[in-house]
């Protein structure tokens, strides 16, 4: 029998990656993390324990990678759904309603993922994460950005903040609060993305096309 090929190898390597991601997706969201072993999801991935240590460095490491890719694969969804839209508006309204909608179809999974991020080790960077970044930027480029090295970290950190103002044990805010907040500092029309059901929130106006604030550095033109 012929030795396997690199690419083959790598492909190979790739998909066993991707069961350990997904299956830490899985367990944590249903379980919490400390419930969790890194044995448990070697189990539901398919592989070996000593596998998951090979590609990362420990639980938090990958507790993040899981969570990027969960992240990067929901906004990828969002953004070349039917009608596709080059429109940069439409894009971030999309981009937002997707993040947004993570903080309530996984909130176990995303209250333990921002509380990872807030421990004195921080932010881990990794594949997943820069793939997240680059959708993130292109979506702030196209919606008309002068400055994408800061609006983009300034879109990042106010939807981080609306995901844990949601799920703030004892006082979460209202996630069409934060819908409304956002939208209206981008200009967003409320029937955008995906709005849900009700209208704004308190008699909130839906902001036309041409409303709304500006981050620094930004026009109002669409890409």
């Amino acid at each position: 029998m012929s030795p396997r090929s690199p690419s083959v190898n790598e492909e190979l390597r790739r998909r066993s990656r991707e069961r350990i991601l997904q299956a830490t997706v899985e367990l944590i969201d249903t379980h919490g993390y400390e419930a969790t072993t890194l044995g448990d999801i070697a189990e539901r991935a398919g592989t070996a324990r000593g596998l998951i240590s090979y590609y990362f460095v420990g639980k938090r490491q990958l507790l993040q990678a899981a969570v990027h890719r969960l992240m990067h694969l929901t906004l990828e969804e969002a953004l070349e759904r039917e009608p596709r839209t080059e429109d940069g508006r439409e894009r971030l309204a999309r981009a937002i309603d997707a993040i947004l909608g993570l903080a309530v179809t996984r909130p176990t999974l995303m209250r333990t993922h921002m509380a990872s991020i807030l421990q004195a080790e921080g932010f881990v960077q990794c594949e997943e994460q820069q793939r997240l970044a680059f959708l993130l930027r292109d979506t702030v480029a196209r919606y008309g950005s002068t400055d994408v090295d800061t609006d983009y970290p300034l879109l990042r950190a106010l939807l981080m903040g609306s995901v844990v103002a949601a799920l703030l044990p004892g006082a979460p805010m209202p996630l069409v609060r934060l819908r409304s907040e956002l939208f209206q500092r981008y200009g967003l029309d409320w029937e955008a993305g995906a709005p849900p059901g009700g209208g704004p929130p308190g008699g909130t106006p839906a902001l036309g096309p041409s409303a709304g604030r500006h981050t620094a550095g930004q026009s109002s033109r669409s890409k």
